[in-house]
């Protein structure tokens, strides 16, 4: 806007508070508001004492708050104001919402500045938050989004077993046709593992052939006879395993009977062979038989200190009802000259057609001084 002659200016006006004459002084602070104020200079103010406006630095000075006039006044005389025009190239207090943008200095405004809390969401730019500008470990569960972590946003090897989801014990995780992660249902004792085939996941199955269950295990101390029992048609073939038998009389052999109907059959209807191998020459021997017994040992067995007889004896199909009962049988073990022999035989039950429900094993003469037998199923 043009002006006709000097452009008007703009200053920080203000009245001193009232000042009462004090008898004999020169020297008065100025205040506005009951605060010390201080001129921008002698020129800056207009001061009228006694109705008379005074000429500035020679009628009075200042030096800070502080006026004083050339003379001492006396009672009776008046300071009428002291009027402060602040500095005229100013703009002095603007009124509520005239300061606008364009009016700031870039840059110009800093933290200290800002009403605690005053900048809202509102007045933040989108993505100017970054990580530098949040304090660590600040952020908690319930500022994320549902659904919000990705994988894209979870480290390797990150996950522990600690941070999955419980589940039933004995399951096992896999993944179905989808690709999702499913749980396996706990199978029962003794199955397997085993595939289903593609686009299904693996379950838990019945053993396949070959696999053996423990039906029972007898520790056997200073007996006559061992009665091993449990045999069924459960299984089609029975294991009988024999560890570390100790014999009470030196150089007896071990003998091997089936058990029909709960009795320990003793007709001479056991035909045997054994094959057996030294091993102080190597030399092979054979051996056959057919008595009340299978003798289940070729060579009669040593009962010195550390001296013993393993073995293991199969039964085929005792169950069966139609064909005379087989059996099989191989053992290592120490004779009375102090050599190690090992045995192979086998042999047959010939009498009928009657279903065996166990075997008896017991030495040529004397007892059982130690031993332990296991029966497994053999599927």
């Amino acid at each position: 806007m043009a002006y006709i002659g000097r452009e008007p200016q703009i200053g920080n006006y203000q009245v001193c508070d009232a000042l009462s004459v004090v008898n004999a002084q020169a020297a008065y602070t100025m205040q506005v508001s009951s605060v010390n104020v201080i001129p921008e200079s002698v020129n800056h103010m207009i001061v009228s004492l006694n109705g008379v406006i005074q000429k500035p630095g020679s009628s009075y000075t200042i030096s800070g708050a502080t006026i004083t006039f050339s003379r001492n006044l006396v009672t009776g005389e008046t300071i009428d104001f002291i009027y402060l025009l602040g500095n005229v190239l100013d703009l002095g207090t603007p009124s509520d919402d005239t300061v606008t943008g364009a009016k700031i200095v870039d840059n110009a405004i800093n933290s200290e500045h800002y009403t605690d809390a005053s900048i809202d969401l509102a007045h933040l730019s989108a993505d100017s938050v970054d990580g530098s500008k949040i304090a660590d470990n600040a952020i908690n569960s319930e500022h994320y989004t549902d659904g919000s972590i990705d994988t894209a946003h979870i480290a390797d090897n990150q996950v522990t077993l600690a941070k999955l989801a419980g589940g039933t014990d004995g399951n096992i995780i896999s993944f179905d046709a989808s690709g999702d992660p499913v749980a396996i249902a706990t199978g029962s004792d003794g199955q397997v593992l085993t595939s289903t085939g593609a686009g299904s996941p693996p379950a838990f199955e019945d053993a396949g052939g070959g696999a053996h269950t423990l039906i029972s295990t007898a520790t056997i101390s200073n007996a006559a006879t061992a009665a091993v029992t449990g045999m069924d048609s459960t299984y089609a073939r029975y294991l009988i395993t024999i560890d570390n038998l100790k014999c009470q009389t030196d150089g007896r052999s071990v003998y091997l009977q089936v058990i029909i109907g709960g009795s320990v059959q003793t007709g001479t209807n056991y035909p045997y062979g054994n094959t057996t191998r030294n091993s102080t020459d190597g030399a092979a021997g054979n051996e056959s038989g057919d008595s009340t017994f299978w003798k289940i040992s070729k060579s009669d067995i040593g009962n010195a200190t550390g001296e013993n007889y393993s073995g293991e004896i199969t039964m085929y199909n005792p169950s069966e009802t139609s064909q005379f009962k087989n059996v099989g049988w191989r053992s290592v073990y120490n004779i009375t000259d102090g050599t190690v022999d090992s045995n192979i035989g086998g042999g047959m039950y010939n009498s009928g057609q009657a279903a065996i429900t166990g075997v008896s094993i017991k030495m040529a003469s004397g007892n059982i001084v130690s031993a332990v037998i296991k029966l497994y199923g053999v599927t």
